[in-house]
């Protein structure tokens, strides 16, 4: 984009929301991916997105549309990846852990261990604080997947804590 981009309905230019939204959805990509490069790739294609189309859109809330173009984009990126990839490769050391705000480490551990949808469900009811409704249209699914997928992602990560969470003794000792 050359020159300084136009404002929106209400006055705010790209610039000044790239300003204002780079930080939250760096942080929801970062809880989607569950990896800090990814999540930079994933807020960077968003804004590029956001970006191309910025003078011509008409809503009343560009962040949560930034919010839903960047979870269609992290379904995409995991559809490529498993068209990419013709054998899963496991491997027994677990990728190293980069904590990225105030996440733990262990948390950002256990947010590996989901599955991608998920990691997204969790993140749109736990990070961005959405109801199953608006989750569901966000991921272009029922409800009653939404439901399913946060359960069985909220077992995933106490099972994930009672193993491997701060809590946990290391010596193993037993009172």
């Amino acid at each position: 984009m050359d020159g300084p981009s136009p404002p929106h309905d209400d006055g705010t230019t790209f610039d000044d929301f790239v300003r204002a939204q780079t930080r939250p959805l760096l942080g929801l990509a970062h809880a989607l991916t569950a990896n800090p490069h990814d999540a930079w790739d994933l807020t960077q294609e968003t804004l590029a997105r956001l970006g191309e189309r910025w003078g011509r859109l008409r809503l009343d809330e560009p962040g949560a549309y930034a919010r839903t173009v960047m979870v269609r984009l992290n379904v995409d990126r995991i559809r490529r990846l498993r068209r990419e990839l013709l054998q899963p490769h496991r491997t027994d050391e677990p990728a190293p852990v980069v904590v990225v705000g105030e996440l733990d480490g262990w948390l950002v551990e256990a947010l590996t261990t989901l599955t991608p949808r998920q990691r997204t469900a969790l993140a749109l009811r736990y990070v961005e604080d959405l109801d199953v409704r608006t989750i569901a249209a966000r991921m272009g699914c029922s409800e009653g997947t939404v439901k399913s997928q946060l359960s069985r992602g909220t077992e995933r990560l106490r099972q994930h804590a009672r193993d491997h969470g701060p809590l946990r003794t290391t010596t193993g000792d037993t009172q």
